[in-house]
């Protein structure tokens, strides 16, 4: 059951879309890094190739978990249009401002989380 409490709107859309943008600087940064590795023995040993495809697969895991994060905090500013951020999807109370702060794309409060 929803209990009244003032939740400011634009604090958190500008913590969610300074977070979106954040991840969108990463992706580029991290754009070539994901790129197909090169298997030339002539250009690289074969302990660099593993380190590549090592590196190249923990650069798409990553982006994979950022894209993640990325739908969760869209579904964050669609919660907030909708007036129910905020809100244990649950059981419908208030979650925690500092467990939002720590993610603002969280859906339950601490009591249904565990």
């Amino acid at each position: 059951m929803k209990t009244e409490r003032k939740i400011n709107p634009d604090h958190w859309r500008l913590k969610i879309t300074d977070r979106l943008s954040v991840l969108t600087l990463d992706d580029d940064a991290a754009s070539n890094s994901r790129d197909t590795v090169d298997l030339d023995q002539t250009k690289l040993g074969r302990l660099s190739r593993m380190d590549a495809l090592q590196a190249q697969s923990m650069n798409q895991a990553i982006a994979v978990r950022r894209n993640q994060e990325r739908q969760r905090l869209k579904a964050a500013l669609k919660r907030i249009e909708d007036d129910e951020f905020g809100y244990c999807s649950m059981c419908g109370d208030p979650i925690a401002i500092k467990r939002l702060e720590l993610d603002p794309s969280t859906v339950n409060c601490i009591g249904c989380s565990r």
